[in-house]
């Protein structure tokens, strides 16, 4: 093999190693850090609106309240509530709906499952499991919840 051959195939090993790294390098990920009740509340822009959410992982939607699916563009009082819902409160009936995009940060999930809750329901929005389980990780850790895509 020539010199000039052996730099290039050293040079294209090396293009080739870095490469592997790319993905890890590259992928989206967000931090958020608990108030001082412990919580993890965010700004999520749902469907392109920005929405102050709480992220529950003991909810197993997401799920908007009427006046945050009606800011967001859904159309709340044209949905159907025929989905019975367990609340803190009591059971309910909420309206199922498909979310285009959920983003917290530079992490964006597409076609995420929710329900809009009656109006008066409950005052604001939870980020439940249909957004968790569509990321490769999460994490809780030192009062920080860490997303990746």
């Amino acid at each position: 093999m020539s010199g000039l051959s052996r730099k290039f195939a050293l040079a294209a090993a090396a293009h080739v190693l870095a490469l592997a790294w790319v993905p890890e390098v590259l992928a989206s990920s967000a931090e958020i850090t608990a108030d001082q009740a412990g919580h993890f509340v965010t700004t999520a822009e749902i469907d392109h609106t920005a929405i102050t959410v709480l992220v529950d992982t003991g909810a197993s939607l997401v799920a908007l309240s009427y006046e945050d699916a009606e800011r967001a563009g859904l159309a709340p009082r044209t949905l159907t509530y025929d989905v019975p819902i367990l609340t803190a409160n009591g059971g309910i009936h909420a309206a199922k709906v498909l979310l285009n995009r959920v983003e917290i940060g530079n992490v964006l999930v597409r076609d995420v499952e929710g329900v809009v809750l009656p109006k008066g329901a409950f005052d604001g929005t939870l980020l439940g499991m249909s957004f968790l389980n569509k990321l490769s990780r999460f994490k809780v850790e030192d009062g920080k919840l860490f997303l990746q895509e």
